[in-house]
This record gives C-alpha cells, structure tokens and sequence, in this order.
C-alpha cells in the first residue's frame, strides 16, 4: 500500500486553492484516520508505504530537517513500515519524482513487494501517473483542489482516506 503524504496521510495546506506541504512541524495535520487505515490494511497482510515530493528543499524553500522531521512525525503517528522521499525538482530530472515510479520501485525492491499488487492513494494526479508506471491499482481523493483535472484516470475515485481504505479492504476480501 502505498500513500501520498501531503493531502492523503497529512492534511495538505491551501493556498489559493492548491496544495502544499506543512510548512513546519508545528503546522503538520495527520488525518484522524491514518492510524486506524494503517492498522486495518496490516491484518489484511499489507505494507505500507509514503511516498511524497518535497522539491521545495531542491528550491531551497525548506528545509531538509524539517522534512525529515514532519516524515519521522508521520512515521511515529501512523505506524507506516517506511516513507520514501525525493527531494528533487523538476529541472532535475530524476526517476523518484512523481510522476515517475521510481520511490516506487525502491520500496518495492526493498521491501518484496509486487507493484502489480499493490495499491497507490493520492490526492494528485502525480500520484495516479506514477501508480500506473509502476503498475499499482490506482486510487485517487479527489479533495477538490484548483489544479485538479476534471477527469483523473484514476482506478478508484473517493473523496477521502477513509472512504479509500474501505474500497480497498472490500475489493480485497470479495472473492474474484
């Protein structure tokens, strides 16, 4: 299972209608819900995983300290297994950056996982594309952001974690 961070685990900040990080410590909102979404999917026997960007270290607009500790806050909190984390901009070009799978893949490889077997839940259409690239069922909350496409091509549509994780558990507990 993996999770976008800001907007999905993490109440995301608005600002003229589009998403961002929390900018500090202080300002970090985890969804009443992660804990209880976490703990449902891990007796389903699922692994899960955050995967977010955070290409405002790359513009030199945060910290990479802060970063680290809103992911070991989210870590603590939620009880997910692992956060992976590109730090990149665009300009960079590199494989971690949603859309591209790469954290993805890493997570995969470090952990046995079959991204054809695995889910992705984000709040971007970013998160949707690299769930596709690597394979994943792809599942998108649609929190009515300024940005977002009127039509995501999305596995799963709902408007929230909670709603998300339910979809899930009953596709995976309704037999084929």
């Amino acid at each position: 299972m993996f999770f976008d961070r800001d907007g999905v685990v993490n109440q995301a900040v608005l600002r003229g209608g589009n998403p961002h990080p929390p900018d500090s410590l202080e300002d970090l909102r985890i969804d009443p819900y992660a804990r209880t979404a976490v703990n449902l999917l891990r007796d389903d026997g699922f692994v899960s995983v955050v995967i977010t960007n955070q290409p405002d270290v790359a513009r030199g607009t945060q910290q990479r300290a802060v970063v680290d500790a809103i992911n070991a806050e989210v870590k603590r909190v939620t009880g997910v297994e692992a956060i992976y984390t590109c730090f990149h901009d665009d300009a960079d070009r590199c494989d971690c950056r949603k859309p591209k799978p790469g954290l993805i893949v890493s997570a995969c490889a470090d952990f046995g996982l079959d991204a054809s077997r695995s889910y992705i839940v984000g709040d971007r259409l970013k998160d949707v594309l690299a769930g596709q690239a690597a394979g994943c069922t792809t599942v998108f909350v649609d929190r009515r952001y300024k940005e977002t496409p009127a039509d995501v091509p999305a596995d799963i549509l709902t408007r929230s974690l909670e709603e998300a994780v339910e979809v899930i558990l009953q596709r995976e507990r309704t037999p084929a």
